[in-house]
């Protein structure tokens, strides 16, 4: 397995390989790796000629200065699961060879980027359009990989693809969960015991609203979950909400020809945890 820390050294690579007419699909991570990550890196291994993973810890996706410094970093496991997994390459750049002068772009996603985790997280997608775009220029794959669990961050990069990349195929891949049904997430090693047993319920709430869906009102629905939640002494809820899966937007009347998501954000203890559920298929 090859480790490039220079953009340079993997853009020559990767254009030296694709001359050849093999393919790259390409997993970006930050690393903290669990068995979601690598269920991405198996897929591109189907899908592909070559497997390129990247592990960067991208500062300006953080709002929360106190969370950035929290984020697990486990660079030497990362690299021996990427080893065991059949992963051709591995870009592991600096801060500064990511973003050697100033960071002054914004992207518009309309609506997209403005709704749920942006009421939380201003300046979040903006850094995540950022980054990605910016490894998507390095790598210049044919595919790239993205968990649904960061449902909102999916549907952004697929617009940003459309856009600044339109040769690149953006493919969501199903959410990874423990038995339990705890989404994985390299944040759950943050989780203390008792957090770590009470988090699966933020998985049941969302059961429980999409077996309630269609045919109890949506406001309902929100105060039923909302009320379940409350339950459990250690998670506190941020949003749950209902929304059509192109859009985003809040659904206010069923409608069966289009998808619809429910999506959450709730703290277990002191750890913020998402998750989200097709309500229909």
């Amino acid at each position: 397995m090859l480790v490039f820390e220079r953009k340079n050294q993997l853009s020559d690579w990767a254009r030296q390989e694709k001359s050849t007419g093999r393919t790259i699909g390409f997993v970006p991570t930050m690393g903290a790796l669990h068995r979601g990550h690598l269920s991405l890196v198996s897929r591109a291994g189907m899908d592909n000629d070559l497997v390129i993973c990247s592990i960067f810890v991208n500062p300006i996706q953080f709002n929360n200065p106190q969370d950035l410094k929290k984020y697990p970093r486990t660079p030497e496991r990362d690299l021996r699961l990427l080893r065991e997994a059949g992963c051709t390459a591995v870009f592991c750049p600096s801060g500064t060879e990511m973003y050697p002068g100033p960071v002054t772009t914004t992207y518009d996603f309309g609506q997209l980027d403005k709704v749920m985790e942006g009421r939380f997280r201003e300046g979040h997608f903006n850094g995540v359009a950022i980054v990605v775009n910016e490894l998507l220029d390095v790598v210049g794959p044919d595919r790239a990989y993205f968990g649904q669990k960061d449902f909102q961050q999916l549907q952004i990069v697929k617009a940003l693809a459309r856009k600044e990349h339109p040769g690149t195929e953006i493919i969501g891949c199903p959410t990874v969960s423990e038995d339990d049904g705890l989404a994985l997430s390299s944040r759950n090693a943050r989780l203390s015991e008792q957090a770590r047993r009470e988090a699966p319920c933020i998985y049941r709430a969302l059961q429980m609203a999409r077996d309630s869906y269609p045919h109890t009102p949506i406001g309902e629905i929100k105060k039923q979950l909302a009320r379940y939640i409350e339950t459990s002494p250690q998670l506190k809820l941020e949003y749950f909400d209902i929304v059509w899966a192109d859009s985003l937007m809040p659904v206010e009347r069923p409608d069966p020809s289009r998808q619809v998501v429910g999506c959450i954000a709730a703290y277990a203890g002191k750890v913020r945890l998402i998750d989200n559920l097709a309500f229909n298929s």
